[in-house]
């Protein structure tokens, strides 16, 4: 007696997710925090939804009664597209590892551009005004450098060239695992005379390994324990309460009105996209006054228009 050959079941959305999509490809190709994103996502929002359903089953139609769903529910349209570009990055590596033959096709959200808080430049200097002598160095660093918090409290001394005026970022922390910044690759910023001098002040340590503005015993701090004292600052100076990313925005803002040309200012933030970069362009009064100067100028002659 022959037997019928076996039909293998169809692979669900939630083994494919927990098998291939984020033991394999997201273990190898993202940062930790990455990772953890893409997790919690997976584990909070899309699996409670598609996770029992065979993977070439799910049709365009119901990721967008999830969109339309989780908009009823309250969420910000920036966030529902974090949710959906992990479903896409999901989909099209079962398209590349030909498990799927055909994949839905649906559409980002439409979203504003999002807003960001920065420092004007009286309340930036009343900061560090109020900062705390221990403190002081790293919220200047952070004004004048640009730097993530994950880039400043990885920061070595060998990153350091106070000869060469610079340093290079070539490491960034996350709930205290080291990896490279984001964008993958390092950067070069260029230090100021005051940031120079800063560091002279620090001193330099036996082991140029060790952290620029680490803890006294010399271990990393922790992000929680970094929140307090710029809050301190920020209560002692009399203004409202900021976050470490606050001091990355100023640094861009003041670029900008400073009349710093964008591209310096991408470059120098370690943005892969000027479009990010753009954020900022709205501050720059120079640009606005050049373009509106224009009108005035005399119109080009015809024959300087003639080929």
């Amino acid at each position: 007696m022959t037997r019928s050959p076996s039909i293998s079941a169809p692979v669900t959305f939630a083994r494919f997710a927990d098998e291939s999509f984020l033991r394999v490809y997201a273990t190898v190709h993202n940062k930790p925090s990455e990772l953890a994103a893409k997790t919690t996502i997976l584990r909070c929002h899309l699996l409670p939804v598609f996770g029992e359903r065979p993977l070439s089953g799910i049709k365009a139609e119901e990721i967008e009664r999830y969109k339309a769903k989780k908009l009823a529910d309250g969420f910000a349209r920036k966030t529902i597209n974090n949710h959906l570009a992990v479903l896409s990055r999901l989909f099209k590596l079962a398209l590349e590892w030909e498990v799927l033959l055909r994949a839905p096709r649906f559409k980002l959200l439409a979203t504003l551009e999002p807003e960001f808080d920065f420092l004007d430049f009286e309340d930036a200097a009343a900061l560090l005004e109020a900062a705390e002598p221990a403190w002081h160095g790293i919220i200047l660093f952070g004004l004048r450098t640009g730097l993530r918090l994950g880039e400043l409290r990885a920061l070595r001394f060998l990153d350091v060239s106070l000869p060469g005026r610079k340093l290079v970022v070539r490491r960034a922390a996350w709930n205290g695992t080291i990896g490279s910044p984001k964008g993958g690759r390092p950067r070069e910023v260029p230090l100021s005379e005051e940031v120079i001098a800063m560091l002279h002040e620090l001193g330099r340590p036996a082991s140029t390994s060790a952290l620029v503005f680490g803890h006294p015993s010399g271990r990393m701090y922790n992000r929680n324990e970094m929140k307090w004292p710029l809050w301190r600052a920020c209560k002692a100076a009399g203004i409202r309460k900021i976050g470490w990313h606050v001091l990355r925005h100023t640094f861009a803002s003041q670029l900008v009105m400073r009349g710093v040309p964008l591209k310096a200012v991408q470059e120098l933030l370690g943005h892969r996209d000027i479009r990010t970069t753009m954020r900022y362009a709205h501050l720059s009064p120079q640009s606005r006054r050049d373009a509106v100067e224009r009108l005035s100028q005399p119109p080009p002659s015809a024959a300087g228009t003639m080929l």
